[in-house]
């Protein structure tokens, strides 16, 4: 008892850490008193831990009730917990409890991990082990629609904070027993639960084996987003290229996983990632499936134009006017002449320039609020390249140039692949301006190289192009109607190939 007074008075010293550590290693003991001493001492300066005292009303042993505050829906701890404990009790023995599931545990990690996860602890004097109590209720956002996937025919549902809420948000998608997942824990520290998601008889096993063997070999204090998982558990992370899918679509997540794909769900994290995935597959977006064929064909090509375009065009043009000018009509030369006779600069330098302006104005736009990022996008676009047209740093024509690019970079539906497009914009810019023409070719050949050589969880990254598999570019550069594809990508290894049966058009069957 003078133990327990010593800490509620704050008399008592700090513990040491291999005091902490004795108390983590001895079980829970039958006082009451002592137990609340050694939680205490274990959760020192912690003002947020609430511990409440009462009496059981029919046994009238002494208790307490402790959980996180913010942590825990109050009333529920209040309604569910507190009033049945003492004004009720059952006649069976059991606590009179409403909130569940209720679990019993002994040893103080568990106790600490479901006080962190929003449980409430009930110690009673003379029982060597502790109610867990479920009354998380944390705060947590609304679902809305997703911020970086605007979608025009999807659904307008996206991901959350709560790693529970977007299992569910993906149960919705497919309600199917063959649906598992399998929970492991991330971080010394700051504990994460990754929820690993997939269609049992679908997904390849042995690369659900690898994923496994991946995120389990994580020693780490804390994993605070899926992007920090992703860099853990990728194959090549020296590479600019994405090598999971990150999305906040819990229907785009559903495709993937019927597909023989695997999602991993990071709690505290609104993005979830696939993988395997392709280099093709960061530029299939959920609208594809949700219009005509034709059209949705029409926009998948546009986007590998937009990524031919963003990356080469500045690089083009500086070749051009630095080493190749022989190649561009005359009328044109005379005009690119005009442009740039009172720009003092060789062509790198000019593009440079204005590339670094464009990406600190994107950035602004990003960081600033809504309203203002805007107008600092489009009033500093127009004023600073009106302006430096006028001063001679930059000519008419690479404004055009950086305009387009960037124009041709927003088409992408993949963030991260538009970010990895925006810096490999930089080293071709440079290898054109010292060799030309040449140094463009060997540059598409070194990226080329890259794509055929790298991988995702074991899987080629420049399938179906290399290795060339011919059936699956039903869905790749073009998307053919939704009935003549039938098998499942194979890039995904699934043990199913076949996804429907065989139709016709107008609704007949073989």
């Amino acid at each position: 008892m003078n133990k327990w007074l010593q800490w509620l008075r704050g008399s008592a010293s700090v513990p040491t850490v291999r005091e902490e550590k004795a108390i983590m290693r001895s079980p829970l003991g039958r006082r009451l008193n002592d137990n609340l001493a050694d939680l205490l001492a274990l959760f020192s300066m912690t003002p947020d831990l609430i511990v409440r005292r009462l009496v059981i009303r029919k046994t009238g042993k002494q208790a307490a009730l402790v959980y996180m505050e913010g942590l825990v829906d109050k009333k529920s701890v209040n309604d569910n917990v507190m009033t049945p404990l003492l004004e009720e009790t059952k006649e069976s023995g059991e606590l009179p409890v409403t909130a569940g599931p209720i679990t019993k545990r002994r040893d103080w990690p568990a106790i600490e991990a479901a006080l962190f996860d929003g449980y409430s602890v009930l110690f009673v004097d003379g029982m060597r082990e502790a109610y867990l109590i479920c009354t998380q209720g944390w705060p947590q956002r609304a679902i809305e629609d997703p911020q970086l996937e605007a979608s025009l025919k999807g659904a307008h549902q996206g991901f959350v904070e709560t790693g529970s809420q977007n299992v569910a948000l993906i149960r919705r998608y497919i309600p199917n027993r063959e649906l598992k997942i399998k929970e492991m824990n991330v971080g010394l520290r700051g504990r994460a639960k990754v929820s690993i998601l997939y269609v049992a008889d679908v997904v390849n096993a042995e690369v659900l084996r690898e994923l496994e063997t991946r995120i389990g070999g994580i020693d780490v204090d804390a994993i605070l987003s899926s992007g920090e998982l992703a860099e853990y558990i990728e194959d090549n992370p020296y590479s600019p290229f994405p090598q999971f899918i990150s999305t906040e679509r819990p229907d785009a997540a559903s495709s993937h996983l019927l597909q023989g794909r695997i999602a991993m769900i990071v709690d505290r994290s609104p993005s979830v990632l696939i993988g395997p995935v392709t280099f093709s597959s960061f530029f299939q977006s959920v609208d594809d499936y949700g219009t005509r064929w034709l059209i949705a064909s029409f926009l998948r090509l546009l986007r590998f134009l937009g990524f031919i375009v963003a990356i080469m065009l500045p690089a083009v043009y500086i070749a051009v006017i630095s080493f190749n000018y022989e190649i561009i009509p005359l009328d044109l030369l005379i005009s690119l002449g005009e442009s740039r006779e009172r720009v003092p600069f060789p062509p790198i330098i000019e593009a440079l320039v204005m590339e670094i302006t464009l990406e600190m104005l994107r950035e602004a736009g990003i960081r600033l609020p809504t309203p203002i990022g805007q107008t600092v996008g489009i009033v500093g676009g127009i004023v600073i390249g009106q302006a430096a047209v006028q001063a001679g740093i930059v000519s008419n024509m690479m404004v055009i140039i950086v305009a387009s690019t960037a124009i041709a970079s927003f088409i992408l539906p993949s963030y991260d692949m538009a970010s990895a497009i925006r810096l490999l914009r930089f080293p071709m810019m440079i290898v054109a301006s010292m060799f030309g023409i040449v140094g463009i070719a060997v540059g598409l050949m070194t990226l080329i190289g890259h794509l055929i050589a790298l991988e995702s969880l074991g899987t080629p990254y420049g399938s179906p192009f290399a290795p060339v598999r011919l059936a699956d570019w039903k869905d790749m550069l073009i998307r053919l109607p939704l009935w003549q594809m039938k098998r499942r990508p194979a890039e995904t290894r699934a043990k199913q190939r076949d996804r429907s049966g065989s139709y016709e058009p107008g609704g007949g069957s073989r």
